[in-house]
């Protein structure tokens, strides 16, 4: 059987390692108990999650096993790494909601049984330490100077670091020390930025303990110009398909340029890598092919195969001139509200198809709207009860969004 460190390596997922050779070995020869941090900075876990948890998923499909470590004590101060500015902080309260709703999405992707995956909280030792005790046992073993040259705080001095952040290293650390205690773990995982701190709790765990542990961390999920994906004009795309549709989700992926193909299949998919090299090397129409395998093969992974199978009849009904309207995404209002009738800059606000109504009439001055195939190029029509068909309109906004509104 493939070593799992060799799977990460050929499908892209590796940035950094410490002691390379010996992590694999280890992965070759024993079932390794490691862990990936998430801190409940929202109500719902996002696409760059997502790429962490495929990790957890090859990995355990490999025969290790994966601790989830919830923050419910990192996150009441706030990771600074990649932040221009200090997080706000969330009561207790915001963050407990959080990691409840984590800890549903998570048993979705991973296998809980027979103790094959732990899913532990931070709050249970950080919140009870003694600060005194804290920095005589732990705090003596790290170096001001040596923290102040990492990344994630040299970005942040000339803007200001407050001595709250300055902690969340020492606690991150402290993290892996326990989890070795606890659970025998060895190997710390997470995206490339957080990279200082996982060396950190490597380091902190070789110097109390005497032992060797070690630290991966992967690709962040960016396009082929090196910008971060998951960003729509919603915000983050979310796992939550309440927060972010099943419908949003696959179009997303459906849409992306064909320069990210590849690696996005490669990434987000167990698609064999002989397929999705071949997926990857369709140029022209052909890639639209690769496309929607992508599409559907992350949204059934995230939403379910129902949840793909529907959202993509509805895009191939929009795009390909199918009949199975079904799907596609729809607001239901009351025909009461046509009878006078409603400008369309209202409108499209208020079914939440653009930010704001100035947005709204940017995209019509740019051309960018039409209800039922005809441009609407005044910024102040009204739209009224007899432009329906059979209590219908679908209103498109730019080449590829598209949006049904039905009355009742």
């Amino acid at each position: 059987m493939k070593n799992v460190y060799d799977v990460l390596t050929e499908r892209g997922f590796i940035q950094q390692c410490t002691h390379e050779e010996e992590l694999k070995e280890l992965l070759g020869k024993e079932s390794v108990t490691f862990y990936i941090g998430f801190d409940p900075t929202a109500d719902s876990l996002h696409v760059g999650h997502f790429l962490q948890v495929i990790t957890m998923m090859h990995m355990q499909h490999a025969g290790h096993r994966p601790i989830i470590l919830l923050g419910g004590g990192t996150g009441m101060v706030g990771d600074p790494s990649g932040k221009t500015d200090m997080r706000k902080l969330m009561t207790k309260e915001t963050v407990q909601n959080n990691i409840d709703k984590f800890r549903k999405m998570f048993s979705k992707f991973l296998d809980f049984s027979d103790n094959k995956a732990i899913m532990v909280n931070n709050a249970e030792w950080l919140l009870e330490l003694n600060y005194v005790n804290f920095l005589r046992d732990i705090g003596k073993h790290f170096s001001v100077n040596r923290m102040l040259t990492a990344e994630c705080f040299k970005s942040r001095l000339e803007k200001g670091l407050s001595f709250l952040e300055f902690n969340y290293m020492l606690m991150q650390s402290y993290d892996f020390l326990e989890l070795y205690k606890r659970y025998n773990c060895k190997l710390q995982m997470g995206g490339d930025d957080q990279w200082s701190n996982i060396i950190s709790g490597v380091d902190l765990v070789r110097r109390v303990e005497n032992e060797q542990v070690y630290g991966l961390t992967f690709t962040l999920l960016t396009t082929s110009e090196g910008k971060k994906m998951g960003k729509t004009e919603k915000g983050a795309l979310w796992l939550d398909p309440e927060k972010t549709t099943p419908y949003e989700f696959y179009q997303y992926w459906r849409n992306i340029d064909d320069a990210d193909v590849e690696n996005c299949l490669a990434l987000l998919t167990f698609l064999p890598m002989e397929k999705v090299r071949e997926l990857g090397s369709l140029e022209g129409a052909e890639i639209n092919k690769a496309k929607e395998i992508l599409a559907f093969e992350v949204t059934n992974l995230v939403h379910g195969e129902e949840e793909a199978i529907k959202a993509q009849e509805a895009a191939r009904a929009l795009f390909s001139h199918g009949t199975n309207m079904e799907n596609v995404p729809s607001t239901t209002l009351d025909a009461a509200i046509f009878k006078e009738g409603i400008d369309i800059v209202t409108l499209l606000a208020d079914i939440n198809l653009v930010p704001s109504k100035s947005e709204g009439i940017r995209l019509i001055k740019q051309g960018g709207l039409s209800i039922d195939g005809n441009k609407i190029e005044d910024t102040k029509f009204i739209v009224t009860k007899d432009i329906f068909n059979d209590g219908k309109i679908l209103i498109k906004k730019g080449k590829k969004t598209y949006h049904q509104i039905i009355i009742k």
